[in-house]
């Protein structure tokens, strides 16, 4: 199946029940403003770790009933992501979410190696955009993460992807990996690592996709590109995931997106035990709810 946009995402991770999320260092106005939106919802059940006081002044700040929420006081700010992971480990949670704290700082509770959420897979960003004019959801990998993968990295990259998104309900899902053109190329090792990656898929590498490259964006988004180059696909421009070379084309390409094209975006963070949300303080509370949304779909009591 096909997500056609936020909403339909929405509504299934809703008809799973709440899901309970653990918010590190949640004394954060725009946060707070999201986990408002998603518990009224009906998404969430919020176990809100931090100091208390202040988490009790914001929400009353923007009318948010505390009621509904669990709240776990943490006044250190060396200690409240360790807190929160501890919510997570102990099954009190089936996700985290990062509030106001430094991002290194969060993530070194989430791969402690005492009791935290490591896997031993690469930890990697993956984006949902909700495109005008496009018929279904779009996926960028890793543009917020890993700066420069390897062929290794792009693998486990793209294998967190599919996991993530087979586990949601994607059957088979259309996957380009994305470069500037179609023709593997030493002097261009992204579309050496694309041919490597489109000849690990055919050989079964990858359950649940198809996964083509080297390809260009205007060959993955349109049939007609495709035939004026004289070029044969599967995925025939009906893509749905995007794994990019760098962090810099997955920057650009999401930013482009959004701006140029009114996409509205939200990502998660994968690789972890359960997922995590990792927001950009330029985030919206709208694109933040979304993220806790995708979160909610895969959800996991360790």
């Amino acid at each position: 199946m096909r997500f056609i946009g936020f909403e339909s995402l929405l509504d299934r991770a809703k008809s799973m029940g709440r899901a309970k999320v653990a918010v590190a260092a949640a004394a954060d106005k725009e946060v707070l403003e999201a986990i408002k939106l998603a518990e009224k919802e009906g998404l969430i059940t919020p176990i809100l770790v931090g100091d208390v006081s202040e988490i009790e002044r914001l929400a009353k700040e923007i009318g948010f009933d505390l009621n509904g929420a669990q709240l776990v006081h943490e006044a250190s700010p060396e200690a409240v992501a360790h807190k929160a992971v501890d919510v997570v480990v102990d099954g009190q949670a089936h996700f985290l979410m990062k509030g106001l704290i430094n991002s290194a700082d969060f993530l070194r509770a989430v791969l402690r190696p005492d009791r935290g959420l490591r896997t031993g897979r690469l930890l990697s960003h993956l984006s949902a955009f909700q495109v005008p004019g496009f018929p279904h959801m779009l996926y960028v990998t890793d543009g917020g993460m890993n700066i420069a993968p390897n062929l290794a990295q792009k693998k486990e990259i793209l294998e967190n992807s599919l996991l993530y998104l087979n586990g949601i309900g994607m059957d088979s899902v259309n996957t380009i990996v994305l470069t500037a053109n179609e023709v593997a190329n030493p002097k261009m090792p992204a579309t050496m690592d694309a041919q490597a990656l489109a000849q690990m898929s055919q050989a079964g590498g990858f359950p649940g996709a198809i996964v083509e490259g080297p390809m260009a964006l205007d060959g993955a988004v349109s049939a007609a590109a495709l035939k004026h180059k004289g070029i044969s696909s599967q995925i025939n421009g009906d893509v749905d995931l995007f794994l990019v070379s760098s962090i810099e084309v997955g920057n650009v390409l999401g930013k482009s997106l959004v701006y140029f094209a009114g996409a509205t975006m939200a990502g998660i963070v994968l690789g972890a035990k359960v997922p995590i949300v990792l927001t950009s303080r330029n985030d919206t509370p709208r694109s933040k709810f979304m993220a806790l949304t995708m979160a909610a779909l895969n959800r996991t009591i360790l």
